[in-house]
């Protein structure tokens, strides 16, 4: 285990303001930890992040369950445009497939919102100092990863139009939300149908529900 530095430089990412004062105010509590931004979308996340200076961040707590762009697409850029920062996941969603996919896109670590508060603490400095992934206990105590093993995780494609799906947009609208033709959105949809073990439409909203994938 490394040794993580003096003052550790957070930026939270949550679309509640009452959320994050929340947590800011706890991590602020900590000499260790310091709150240096926060934001309620990924894109003015992510639009902060590139103005900030080669380590002037951290670590980035990001929820999943977002307007317009979840925090999986947050993982996948940062993943890609920033990857000395470490990303932890601090959601309501503790379904062993949507932590495995967070895991698989390069989040460092998942903690429940259903967790102690001092837990969120630890995790943040954790993130820093070990490098296999940090869940919170309530997650390791289930083993949720080796209960995920054998399902077929979605892409992170899938899951954007899952999540569109889910919102009430029409073929056609996902289509041009992300640019891809409506037969390719039907083509996803029937895969979604096929992973979620869904008949109907209705059915593949419902298993997403179940399963975690859509608030």
């Amino acid at each position: 285990m490394g040794e993580y530095p003096n003052v550790l430089r957070v930026m939270l990412v949550d679309d509640h303001p009452v959320v994050r004062a929340g947590y800011r105010r706890l991590l602020e509590l900590e000499s260790d930890l310091q709150v240096v931004a926060e934001h309620g979308d990924v894109d003015t996340a992510l639009e902060a992040l590139a103005d900030l200076p080669a380590g002037g961040l951290q670590v980035v707590v990001v929820d999943l369950a977002m307007p317009r762009r979840s925090g999986l697409d947050l993982l996948r850029e940062v993943g890609q445009r920033h990857p000395a920062i470490r990303v932890l996941v601090f959601s309501m969603h503790d379904n062993a497939a949507i932590v495995a996919e967070a895991l698989r896109l390069g989040a460092a670590g998942f903690v429940t919102k259903g967790s102690a508060p001092e837990e969120l603490v630890q995790c943040v400095r954790r993130v820093m100092a070990e490098r296999a992934p940090v869940l919170s206990s309530d997650l390791a105590a289930r083993h949720v990863l080796q209960q995920h093993r054998d399902e077929e995780p979605l892409t992170l494609k899938e899951m954007e139009v899952l999540r569109l799906l889910a919102a009430g947009d029409s073929v056609q609208a996902i289509a041009e939300a992300l640019q891809l033709s409506p037969k390719t959105v039907s083509n996803y949809q029937t895969v979604l149908k096929h992973k979620l073990g869904a008949g109907t439409a209705i059915e593949l909203l419902r298993h997403a529900r179940e399963r975690g994938y859509v608030a």
